[in-house]
């Protein structure tokens, strides 16, 4: 990739760790915050600027991907003269689909939803575009399919998208693991929450690239993180118990991939003389993953940019709301470059250069 390239994908990049306990309560460009679905709302109903109100539903705090996604939600809000104001749902479709509701009660004037689950927030979608409310949906899209049940892929009748393929994602490392994955070798998968669009289709996609081609491989294990760090260490200390060398660790993002690392890390069984006796692929392209790339712990990721996929919302939102679009016209996917012990210092320095990286190596406090 191109230094040029890189540095478009990085140009507002902050730290995800840094983020993660800003996200339940974050207003931009005067928007006001709200951490409870009350508090910011006044901003949507009573502003005095008449300036259009955006509210962006976010999937949970605890998601570094999410909070790294809402940062730069805010970052470049403050480009329009619109107003934006961040939400979490939690992690908890209740919660979430309340988030949306809300969002029709105040009178959003657009909403961009990052659903916890597609098929249970599909119909407060529909509620949403029902009321008359431009809807983009983003990492994950949501589909006609999460409403109706059926196949259909297509975005749902009335909504737009801003995503990035996860096929396309999980396939780069899937398509490494199969020349580089020994012979028999015995491998662990890591999976994101149960009916997250980009969970099952990164899942989907290490069927179709990897295992569909190596047969020999044994799965030893799989079990679902939800995406979280602390959940994929605990079932990596559990299943390193069984005495059965692992030779690989699959997961659907980076977090959990550093959850399983970390559960190793000190073990002389899998890190022996500082090098790593298995391998390890990942998503998302975070700071933290091109650490444990550097560190020779993490084989590769694919780079989830959320810098390109928030100025995409930013800039869509925007003509959607000037009538210079419809809603149901935005339909766009960001790339999934990939990360290795090749390329990874250029990245890593443009994580130092924003600031999400030390200069002594180590993620951002």
């Amino acid at each position: 990739m191109k230094m040029k390239k890189m540095k478009r994908i990085f140009a507002a990049a902050l730290g995800t760790v840094m983020m993660a306990s800003m996200i339940a309560g974050c207003g931009g460009n005067g928007g006001g915050s709200d951490s409870s679905g009350g508090s910011g709302d006044k901003a949507a109903s009573d502003s005095s600027d008449g300036k259009k109100k955006v509210c962006f539903v976010a999937r949970a705090s605890a998601d570094t991907f999410a909070a790294w996604l809402t940062s730069e939600m805010q970052k470049q809000a403050e480009n329009y003269d619109f107003d934006l104001l961040c939400v979490s749902g939690e992690a908890d479709d209740n919660t979430e689909n309340g988030r949306l509701e809300d969002c029709i009660t105040k009178g959003y004037d657009l909403v961009i939803v990052q659903s916890n689950n597609n098929a249970a927030q599909a119909p407060y979608v529909k509620k949403l575009v029902d009321a008359g409310i431009p809807v983009i949906t983003t990492n994950p899209t949501t589909h006609q399919g999460d409403l109706d049940g059926s196949d259909n892929n297509d975005v749902m009748e009335g909504t737009g998208t801003v995503d990035a393929d996860p096929v396309e994602q999980a396939a780069v490392g899937a398509k490494r693991a199969v020349e580089e994955v020994p012979e028999n070798a015995n491998v662990v998968v890591l999976r994101g929450p149960s009916g997250n669009y980009h969970a099952e289709k990164r899942r989907e996609a290490w069927d179709t690239y990897f295992f569909d081609e190596r047969p020999d491989v044994n799965l030893l294990y799989e079990d679902y993180a939800n995406w979280n760090s602390d959940e994929a260490l605990t079932l990596m200390e559990n299943w390193v118990q069984s005495g059965t060398h692992i030779d690989a660790i699959i997961s659907m993002n980076d977090n959990m991939a550093a959850g399983a690392i970390e559960a190793i890390r000190n073990d002389k069984n899998y890190v022996k003389d500082g090098k790593a006796d298995f391998l390890a692929y990942g998503v998302d392209g975070t700071a933290q993953g091109c650490l444990l790339i550097q560190e020779g712990l993490l084989t590769c990721t694919a780079l989830q940019s959320a810098a390109d996929i928030a100025k995409l919302n930013m800039e869509y939102a925007d003509k959607v709301l000037k009538g210079e679009m419809e809603v149901t016209e935005v339909n766009d996917f960001v790339e999934a470059p990939e990360i290795n012990a090749d390329n990874v210092e250029e990245y890593i320095q443009l994580y130092v250069d924003n600031g999400e990286i030390s200069e002594g190596g180590e993620l951002a406090e």
